[in-house]
């Protein structure tokens, strides 16, 4: 029997590649998606792949995602910082595997991304590593 793991992608998200890349590199989303496909099949991981610019549109992929009883890995983007919603949703299933994913480093940008609502419930956090991150994140989740 295969783990579930939801990567989950907040806004702005599917701008990857041409939105400052010299931030957030030049993948794309898709091109990221590929990679952590072929990595869930090394694992044994039942990966699915989602994102969406909606902040509801998120809880209810991490609603679905506890009703799966599958390892979450998300990059809210700019919600990290301004969402008590997704923070209550993540923390609506204890014991469950939440990563908080991003490609940049938030502490060495604005202040106002220092703070995140999601840290708080999650089980990690990687940040910094650009798309690697994702792979990373896999790993963690898989082992």
């Amino acid at each position: 029997m295969t783990r579930p793991v939801h990567i989950l992608n907040g806004p702005n998200l599917n701008l990857l590649g041409t939105r400052e890349p010299e931030i957030y590199g030049a993948d794309t989303l898709a091109d990221i998606e590929a990679r952590c496909a072929a990595r869930a099949a090394e694992l044994g991981v039942d990966l699915t792949f989602a994102q969406t610019n909606s902040e509801g549109g998120l809880v209810d992929l991490i609603q679905a995602a506890h009703a799966a009883e599958a390892a979450i890995i998300v990059n809210a983007g700019a919600y990290t910082h301004t969402s008590v919603a997704l923070h209550d949703a993540l923390k609506s299933r204890p014991g469950a595997t939440v990563i908080e994913l991003h490609l940049s480093n938030p502490h060495a940008r604005e202040p106002f991304r220092h703070r995140s609502y999601i840290a708080p419930v999650a089980t990690g956090v990687i940040a910094g590593f650009g798309a690697r991150g994702y792979l990373m994140a896999l790993d963690a989740v898989a082992s």
